[in-house]
């Protein structure tokens, strides 16, 4: 009687449904106790928090506009990744943070972010702010001199992040990641998972 008893409370434990946490393409960070909140300016002026973007997956990467590789690649990469999402698409927000307030703009972040897609959003901070909103999100940037004063590059991290729509701070995506597989990962978390 034991073991029929045991085997229908399992079976029924089975047919419940458990819940079984998402798997990732990408690294799972949801433990991580920093990168909670920003304040920075978009490039139309106004002022920006992570709570702006509650309800929405939201994808945070830092660069800059100069750069040559890692921040073209990674902003097409989401454009393409917002193309495979379909409808999905208006509930995900891009945002471009630039690691040098100094060349970049808010009238050139204007002209460069919404030219791999019009919903981007290229966003600033003083100066004198970015050291601790980098220390925040643990992003490493380094400027190099240039032949001139003004060709400098900057060396940066090159991975994004990734917020579920309550604002949570969730994934790491590696710079080069397919955009199939952001885009599966980006679903799951729309889907709350």
């Amino acid at each position: 009687m034991k073991t029929i008893t045991a085997c229908m409370l399992c079976l029924a434990l089975l047919l419940t449904g458990c819940d079984t946490p998402p798997v990732f393409k990408s690294t799972d960070i949801s433990a991580v106790s920093w990168g909670k909140d920003f304040t920075l300016t978009d490039h139309t002026g106004k002022v920006r928090h992570l709570a702006d973007f509650k309800g929405q997956a939201v994808v945070l990467f830092f660069g800059y506009t100069q750069c040559p590789d890692v921040c073209p690649t990674t902003l097409a990469a989401m454009r393409d990744v917002l193309g495979i999402l379909g409808t999905d698409a208006s509930r995900v927000q891009v945002l471009f943070v630039t690691l040098d307030p100094e060349r970049d703009t808010a009238a050139l972040l204007a002209q460069y972010t919404p030219q791999f897609h019009p919903s981007f959003l290229g966003l600033r901070s003083d100066e004198a702010l970015l050291p601790a909103l980098a220390k925040e999100f643990k992003i490493f940037y380094a400027k190099q001199p240039g032949t001139t004063p003004t060709t400098y590059t900057v060396d940066h991290s090159t991975g994004s992040y990734a917020f579920d729509p309550q604002g949570r701070l969730r994934l790491l995506l590696r710079h080069g990641e397919a955009p199939a597989n952001i885009a599966a990962d980006l679903k799951l978390l729309l889907a709350g998972k």
